[in-house]
């Protein structure tokens, strides 16, 4: 076992460490002011090959592995916890599904201008009543001779208010539950599809969610992704990876966070001393470390399977559940180390501390993840 990355692994950390370092975490505490979302950022992410880590050279991607692909996004996100997200839909929620269950056609069409920035992608799989049971679609697709007709509304559409294309799920036979879903690519300009603005979220302001309301929207039957029916495996498979990334976006923001707080421990001083010297500190410090550190294995683990199996959903799961509960333990310590300097709205702590709340909700809940952990224990 070699707990190690590899030369091409560190030498990737380090030069996305530095676009980071260099023009990203000046940006975020604006974007999360504004909840504006970044589109010249995105456009520089796609220099570095960021929205196409995994996708093949023959695409246009990056064509690197899956662990190289999380400490890239925990690079990004030890930054901005919205640009990581932003890429990693793009990334483990657009491109990857295309490259995997998409026509020659549809690849032509989107993979190289996806991973380049010329286009953005977005997933469309939540709705009102479809969150955490997301086999309940209530959006509804209608073949008749000219195609399919779809119709139905999705919520918190991360990515949308600048998409080009979103994969859109359906369902094609609504009395089959997941066994009747579709999954479609439809472009966001088609007629009938209208982004709705949502309400705003306490943090990652700038992601650029949005509802789709869907009217009637027609589509060709090449705008099928995969085959029919095979929408919701198509879905978790694709969430497999996203929960990976988001393990991974979680880590950076812990990882941020804990920088903060050892950063204020060594400079504030208390009776004479720096507080770094207490024990009650020292060990909220340690503690934080301890977590970041195991959440690590755990995503570097799952990003490996993911890259080595046909499936990594209980990986997956284990380290979006371990990685997103520690980051926000590291962030609350960080908290109370800084005390009124860390609460006070606008500084970094602050934000970080709404940011990596989000992590233990989207793509899959830590109650979901731990629905699929037990089922899988339990069998």
């Amino acid at each position: 076992m070699i707990l190690e990355l590899t030369d091409e692994q560190k030498a990737f950390q380090q030069r996305i460490a530095a676009f980071a370092a260099e023009h990203v975490a000046a940006r975020a505490a604006a974007i999360d002011e504004s909840g504006d979302f970044p589109r010249e950022l995105v456009q520089a992410a796609a220099t570095e090959g960021l929205l196409g880590v995994t996708i093949p050279t023959s695409w246009g991607g990056a064509g690197l592995d899956y662990v190289s692909y999380a400490i890239a996004i925990e690079a990004v996100a030890r930054a901005s916890a919205v640009l990581a997200v932003i890429a990693a839909v793009n990334n483990s929620l657009v491109a990857e599904p295309i490259e995997r269950f998409g026509s020659d056609t549809q690849k032509q069409a989107w993979l190289k201008r996806l991973v380049s920035g010329e286009a953005l992608g977005a997933f469309a799989l939540s709705e009102e009543h479809a969150g955490s049971d997301a086999a309940n679609q209530q959006t509804v697709a209608r073949l008749d001779e000219r195609g399919y007709v779809l119709s139905g509304r999705k919520v918190w559409v991360a990515n949308a208010a600048a998409a080009d294309i979103v994969i859109v799920f359906a369902a094609t036979q609504p009395v089959a539950a997941g066994r009747g879903i579709t999954a479609f690519l439809v472009p966001i300009d088609t007629p009938g599809l209208t982004r709705v603005a949502t309400a705003d979220s306490l943090g990652v302001r700038g992601l650029g969610c949005m509802d789709l309301e869907l009217q009637d929207v027609r589509v060709d039957a090449d705008a099928l992704l995969g085959s029919p029916g095979e929408g919701f495996h198509i879905a978790m498979w694709a969430l497999d990876g996203g929960r990976v990334a988001i393990a991974a976006q979680a880590l950076g923001v812990g990882a941020a966070a804990l920088h903060e707080a050892l950063d204020y421990a060594r400079g504030r001083e208390v009776f004479g001393q720096p507080i770094a010297n207490y024990q009650a500190i020292q060990w909220m410090l340690a503690d934080a470390a301890t977590d970041l550190e195991a959440a690590r294995m755990l995503t570097y683990k799952a990003a490996d399977a993911r890259q080595r199996q046909a499936r990594a959903t209980v990986e997956a799961s284990m380290a979006k559940l371990f990685a997103s509960e520690a980051a926000h333990r590291a962030a609350d310590k960080a908290m109370q180390i800084l005390a009124s300097k860390g609460y006070r709205r606008g500084s970094v702590v602050e934000r970080l501390f709404r940011d990596v709340r989000a992590t233990e909700i989207y793509q899959g809940t830590s109650e979901v993840q731990r629905m699929v952990i037990a089922a899988h224990v339990i069998s």
